[in-house]
């Protein structure tokens, strides 16, 4: 067995497992070098050397979180929901109900593509944005598993099909620029014109997983308590879980002056403009932090305090980044990945219709074990593109197998950013599973419609 799958399996089966996922990440990286034969100084200084491109990240994640809080802390997001529940009579049974529901989802829908594209910030906006619904979403007895799958649509998907924003990276500097440069001895030239057109059958099995989580698999109501967010402290007036929360539900964005509303306006608004103008997450939310500061939200020598519990509520997802990074470090530092994809060549044989699925299985085994489709396409592309021709695929066609078994691994890997983002809000309060809650949906729901409409996309175009 090859090393990189057996690492993937080790993986995946020991997260199934409830084992945490960074012990997952760290026993399957060991088990996949010892495998391949590396030793054991030589797997932990790969390991070692990874973990710094998982660093910046999990810093990232962390001083987003402490945004997050301060912005709880003030109210005024509870308040937003305590409004539609009263507004909209959430507290009873009916089509309201389910009407309030899908515009929810159809608004973070929008939110998750718009920060793609229109405002570039990626998964910035979730630790922002979603722990303040939770509350809300607890009264339409939401469940959860659909927010997941409809924000990792959203950020995933749009960068797949639409090349502006991170699309504009992915498809024509990453893909294209890949694409080209591993065929140009081979006579293969795509345009970026090109791109989108074949990738617009996966996307489309994504599209239809997504209506099949929100319409049937995840449609049916399922209760949540009301309770503190992760971290916070307990003895904190305004986040008493369960006695206090329904208090604090009603009461909150009431206390707030005028110019404090402003601040908080201004806060939300400069993160984003910081982050675009400085491409730094970690700068944009030290200014979002900074001005509820001295807003009086709240008080200046709960500073510390606030920030810490943004960071405990980070904590996971930050290690399970910088985990994944030095799991892909040792990752490729085996070989593996070229032994791979050669030795599924060789049993492919002159079948092309196995050829395209086998290379698309094999993508999803990379991807996963890397966790990001931006870093895989380098990788696979110089390998793909000679063998795709080999087999008479159209350069359409291998746009598609090389775009669809880059991003096959984005949305149901328990170490991608694209899992972990929706993750880190909606386990903001510690009801919401990282992988059977994120991994698992998004994985059957995305993932498999890849599959197959990737398979379906190489065989037509």
């Amino acid at each position: 067995m090859n090393a990189v799958v057996l690492a993937i399996l080790i993986m995946v089966t020991l997260s199934l497992a409830r084992v945490s996922v960074v012990f997952a990440l760290i026993v399957a990286a060991l088990v996949g070098g010892l495998y391949a034969g590396m030793p054991l100084d030589g797997i932990l200084e790969a390991f070692n050397g990874g973990l710094g491109n998982g660093a910046t990240v999990a810093i990232s994640y962390a001083v987003l979180g402490a945004f997050a809080v301060a912005l709880s802390r003030s109210g005024i997001t509870q308040g937003l929901a305590r409004r539609a529940v009263e507004r909209f009579h959430l507290e009873g049974v009916g089509a309201g109900r389910r009407k309030v529901t899908l515009g929810l989802l159809g608004c973070l829908l929008l939110a998750a593509i718009s920060s793609q594209n229109l405002i570039p910030v990626h998964i910035a906006f979730i630790p922002i944005l979603v722990p303040p619904l939770l509350v809300l979403m607890n009264r339409l007895r939401l469940d959860r598993r659909a927010v997941a799958c409809v924000i990792t649509f959203g950020i995933t998907a749009p960068y797949m099909l639409l090349p502006v924003g991170f699309g504009a990276i992915f498809l024509n500097d990453i893909l294209l620029g890949n694409l080209n440069a591993s065929g140009a001895d081979l006579g293969l030239h795509i345009e970026a014109a090109q791109v989108p057109l074949a990738m617009a059958i996966p996307i489309g099995g994504m599209a239809l997983g997504l209506l099949v989580a929100v319409f049937f698999s995840y449609r049916r109501p399922r209760d949540y308590q009301d309770r503190a967010l992760v971290g916070q402290n307990p003895e904190s007036a305004q986040v008493q879980a369960q006695a206090r929360a329904q208090d604090q539900f009603e009461g909150a964005g009431q206390r707030l002056e005028s110019w404090q509303k402003l601040v908080l306006a201004l806060a939300l608004a400069g993160t984003v403009v910081v982050q675009l103008l400085t491409e730094s997450m970690v700068l944009g939310g030290l200014f979002g932090f900074a001005l509820l500061s001295v807003s009086g939200v709240f008080r200046w020598r709960e500073q510390d305090d606030v920030f810490t519990e943004g960071m405990r509520m980070m904590a996971q997802v930050g290690f399970i980044m910088i985990a994944a990074a030095g799991f892909a470090g040792v990752m490729q530092a085996t070989g593996s990945v070229d032994s791979l994809v050669t030795s599924s060549a060789a049993m492919i044989g002159d079948h092309k219709g196995l050829a395209a699925l086998i290379m698309l299985i094999v993508g999803l085994f990379i991807t996963m074990g890397i966790g990001s489709s931006f870093s895989t396409i380098p990788i696979i592309a110089s390998l793909y593109v000679p063998l795709a021709l080999s087999f008479g695929f159209s350069p359409l066609a291998t746009v598609a197998l090389v775009g669809t078994a880059a991003a096959l691994g984005d949305a149901g890997s328990p170490a991608s950013d694209s899992t972990l983002g929706p993750t880190a809000g909606l386990n903001a309060d510690g009801q919401h599973d990282h992988i059977w809650d994120s991994v698992v949906p998004t994985f059957l729901h995305y993932n498999v419609p890849l599959l197959a409409f990737g398979w379906v996309a190489a065989m037509v175009l």
